[in-house]
């Protein structure tokens, strides 16, 4: 379970596989090379340490993971969460809360959450993914036009208030190097798909606005020079209160990075026909987190378009994505200071691509034809991303799913009360089929359907009170509740007390293993009576009988009836 993929694949490992792995992973640091440059820079950082998290991180997702083709880096999902880190903390303050969001993935990769990620609703997943796929292009406006904004304000509103009022100052040479850069990344495929269309756009780019000496912004005007070197390791300095201050930053970075690293693992599966160790894969994204600030670097996690390029591409084992660090430190050493030179406009074209790619707008508008339920998840969580926090759009977003989940299953629980002319709706041919027995008078039966948690408590409560005069038994069929929770049994408690006021006897009828083991724990089975608990009704209408001295035909009053414990009957 805990052993990388990339050895338990060497063995089986020949040369011309090692042949195209290679060939993808130097493919791929290409393709990798603008992203991890255009990410940082979003996130609020040099573009650099994006270089930097591509090679550190990159080569130990590779190194350690539990996917066969996972390309690790720096993606456009944490941009909008880094951001506010490293305007609230500083660059210290985002380097620590990446080292946390690491220790969490390793704690969530030992205690095998890796599966529990996929009871993630999609709603959720959806909103707050086009919500991030917004503020990418929201924040990219600016550089794009060339707009003359001294500090472009966080807050989304304010921010485009902000735009408009500058609309008059856009630089046309901007707009026309950032047309040009977006125009050749949506149209390059038809020409070449092996030659990443970024990095065309990017090379023609560059050119041009040296050469015609372009008013333009580059990455040298707003940065400076971008170091070819990386740098010796080094741990950032912690305090207390920032740590606390962090705590949920960093976890909704371990989220955010679990979530698209185990999605990425997915999705690779299904097209190279594979299968990923999803906790394996979570700790691998752990110590890529705790290295990558060592060096200077940001959060990583898995890349689905980088991942998809690499399976494209021929990348069938870790080795492609080691391969593709090797390549993008490769670069970073011989042609960092040449990097300097890229047009900020390109480098926004390319994130507005990015945000187009994220917004799956096709899913968004399938969604809203979702139950009501779903719509309310998925819009507020987008809601909130957009206009809040993505921390708050999570939290916000999972906590409406749990109630709304909550309330979908109190609604499949259903209580029903048989006496007299009222009979459960079973069909005739059903042996156990209350209709096709005779229930003696003063005897009241109730049929409890689904689950029997906290949810559907009420409902059995207001069902109890339907009934005004307490009769002299009362059974409870529980043949369709397959578990229960403490308020469950708390509810039947109380039913107990009050039965034993009014003198009414209570009899439990088709009980289940998972509800009677928690009421032997619970010591309801006790204060029950082993003898009135069974496991069929047949039984339990016989031991009324024999309460009430009737005499069933066959059978004398004092007939006492085996206490049965099968499930289901």
């Amino acid at each position: 379970m805990f052993k990388p993929k990339l050895f338990t694949v060497l063995p089986e490992l020949n040369k011309e596989q090692l042949i195209r792995d290679i060939t993808s992973g130097i493919l791929v640091g290409i393709v990798a090379l603008p992203l991890a440059i255009a990410f940082a820079i979003a996130s609020g950082v040099s573009p650099e340490k994006g270089l930097i998290s591509a090679v550190i991180g990159g080569f130990l997702v590779s190194f350690l993971g539990g996917s066969r083709v996972q390309i690790g880096g720096p993606t456009g999902a944490f941009i909008v969460i880094l951001y506010g880190i490293v305007e609230k903390f500083g660059i210290n303050g985002l380097l620590i809360a990446t080292m946390m969001a690491g220790v969490i993935l390793i704690v969530m990769g030992i205690a095998q959450f890796g599966s529990l990620i996929k009871f993630i609703p999609y709603p959720v997943i959806v909103g707050f993914t086009s919500g991030i796929a917004v503020i990418i292009f929201s924040s990219q406006v600016k550089d794009f036009l060339g707009l003359a904004i001294p500090q472009v304000p966080s807050e989304f509103f304010e921010k485009w208030t902000a735009y408009a009022k500058a609309l008059p100052t856009f630089s046309p040479e901007s707009l026309l190097v950032g047309m040009t850069a977006l125009l050749i990344i949506i149209f390059w495929p038809r020409v070449s798909k092996k030659i990443p269309g970024p990095l065309v756009a990017i090379i023609i780019t560059t050119v041009a606005v040296q050469l015609l000496h372009l008013d333009v912004d580059t990455i040298a005007s707003r940065f400076g020079e971008i170091p070819s070197t990386i740098p010796s390791p080094s741990f950032p300095s912690v305090d207390f209160a920032t740590v606390k201050s962090l705590i949920m930053p960093a976890t909704t970075i371990a989220v955010l990075g679990a979530i698209e690293a185990l999605l990425s693992a997915v999705v690779a599966d299904g097209m190279i026909g594979s299968r990923h160790k999803s906790n394996m894969e979570l700790i691998a994204q752990g110590v890529a987190n705790i290295a990558s600030p060592l060096f200077g670097g940001i959060p990583v996690t898995g890349a689905i378009a980088r991942t998809a390029t690499n399976i494209k591409n021929g990348g069938r084992t870790p080795i492609a994505g080691i391969v593709h660090a090797i390549t993008l430190l490769f670069i970073m050493l011989v042609f960092g200071s040449w990097a300097k030179l890229i047009p900020m406009p390109t480098l926004a074209a390319i994130l507005i691509i990015v945000a187009w790619n994220m917004s799956e707008h096709h899913v968004f508008r399938q969604l809203l034809k979702s139950p009501r339920s779903d719509v309310i998840v998925l819009v507020t969580t987008f809601g909130l991303t957009v206009i809040f926090d993505l921390t708050v759009a999570i939290e916000v977003g999972m906590l409406l799913a749990v109630i709304l989940f909550m309330q979908r299953m109190a609604g499949l629980t259903n209580v029903g009360v048989i006496t007299g002319e009222l009979r459960d709706e079973d069909e005739e041919d059903d042996p156990n089929a209350i209709v096709s027995r005779t229930i003696p008078p003063g005897v009241e039966v109730f049929e409890i359907s689904g689950p029997f948690f906290f949810g559907a408590a009420s409902k059995f409560k207001d069902a109890v009170h339907i009934v005004g005069k307490s009769p002299a038994i009362r059974i409870i069929r529980m043949r369709k509740v397959l578990s229960i929770d403490a308020t469950g049994l708390n509810m039947m408690r109380e039913l107990l007390k009050d039965c034993r006021k009014s003198g009414t006897t209570l009899i439990l009828s088709g009980v289940h293993v998972q509800p009677l083991f928690a009421m032997q724990q619970y010591g309801l089975e006790s204060e029950i009576g082993e003898e009135n608990i069974f496991g069929n009704i047949d039984d339990a209408l016989d031991r009324s009988r024999e309460l009430l001295g009737i005499t069933r035909i066959g059978r004398p009053a004092n007939f006492v009836p085996t206490v049965k414990r099968e499930s289901g009957k």
